[in-house]
């Protein structure tokens, strides 16, 4: 497996440790009048402390939940580190640069005991604390990196559930459109070629183009107008089944399969009990937001709750999950009439 390396984030590191490493360089020479020897390996060494940490110990140990082998390694590690750091350096290299032969100035009635004391522990804290934001920074970067796994997750687990519910709707509408056909070839009608090849047309935009995340919105409307002319070819009067678009759809884009759920569901429920179909189609488009009405008569067939809604409780999920703040859903139902007012803020390209 290939490791992607970030160059930027290594040029970034290199600059915060060079920065880190040049004050107290600069604090020495200006104390000291220069800088010993000691100093620059010391630097050298501090990335240690915050990488093993950072790279090894919080990953191989405290994100897997080994605490006890996490804090014991931990001291066993600060220990060493201080040991080879203050005392191994210091005499390695004190008798080539002796910093006791630099006269620096002693604070008043410190014992020498405590002076010692304070020569250590200083180093020590400051070894704790570079070692620490190593943790830090680990557990950090570990969250981000958990957090955005979990935003993809669950874009993949919406991108899902959203094809599942388009494949849901597709069976449904294919099922409608083939009753419909069927009622045509029955009754010998002379529109039943029309009305396949009508279908075909549906069947091929619905396979071939609703796969994309969006759609043209002039396609979608075409889709629609396809749709309203197969269900007219098996009506016996399609006088008041009323369609009007008006608005400028160009460089629009919709997602599919919005808005046909709402007009199946006019067809299925707006025919009376003599035969007539109201149905009443607005679709406005201004600027980049789309507008549309439908209305329809509460005609003799009673809606089945429990099945026939898969479709309107299909559309609004996808509605949630695809306009979740840009589109506002209204119905209104009472024993005559069916009606449906939807808003969407489009996107354009």
């Amino acid at each position: 497996m290939r490791v992607q390396v970030n160059h930027r984030i290594i040029l970034i590191h290199i600059i915060v440790w060079i920065c880190l490493s040049t004050f107290p360089l600069l604090t020495a020479y200006m104390d000291l009048g220069e800088i010993p020897s000691e100093m620059y390996v010391k630097q050298l060494m501090r990335p240690v402390l915050f990488y093993t940490n950072y790279m090894l110990l919080v990953p191989l140990l405290l994100l897997k939940r080994k605490v006890l082998l996490y804090i014991l390694i931990s001291i066993i590690f600060l220990i060493i580190y201080n040991y080879i750091s203050e005392y191994l350096i210091q005499n390695i290299m004190g008798d080539y640069f002796p910093i006791r032969d630099i006269q620096m100035p002693e604070p008043p009635n410190m014992p020498p005991k405590r002076m010692l004391n304070m020569r250590y522990a200083v180093p020590a804290v400051f070894s704790l604390v570079i070692f620490l934001l190593g943790g830090i920074f680990a557990l950090v970067v570990d969250f981000y990196k958990r957090e955005r796994a979990s935003q993809l997750l669950e874009h993949e687990k919406t991108d899902i559930k959203l094809q599942f519910l388009r494949n849901q709707l597709n069976p449904h509408f294919l099922f409608n459109s083939l009753n419909s056909i069927y009622s045509l070839v029955r009754s010998k009608s002379d529109d039943a070629p029309e009305a396949v090849i009508t279908l075909s047309e549906l069947m091929r935009y619905m396979l071939y183009e609703t796969d994309e995340n969006e759609v043209a919105l002039e396609k979608e409307l075409n889709y629609i107008r396809n749709y309203i002319d197969l269900q007219r070819l098996r009506l016996k009067n399609s006088e008041d089944v009323k369609i009007n678009i008006h608005g400028d759809t160009k460089g629009l884009y919709i997602y599919p399969l919005i808005l046909i759920s709402f007009i199946e569901n006019a067809f299925k429920y707006g025919t009376d009990f003599k035969g007539h179909t109201h149905i009443d189609i607005k679709i406005n488009i201004m600027g980049n937001q789309l507008s549309f009405y439908v209305k329809n008569i509460v005609g003799i067939h009673k809606q089945d709750k429990q099945n026939s809604g898969v479709g309107l409780e299909n559309i609004k999920n996808q509605l949630h999950y695809l306009y979740e703040d840009k589109h506002d859903l209204s119905i209104v139902e009472d024993k005559t009439h069916y009606e449906v007012n939807l808003t969407l803020n489009l996107n354009s390209k």
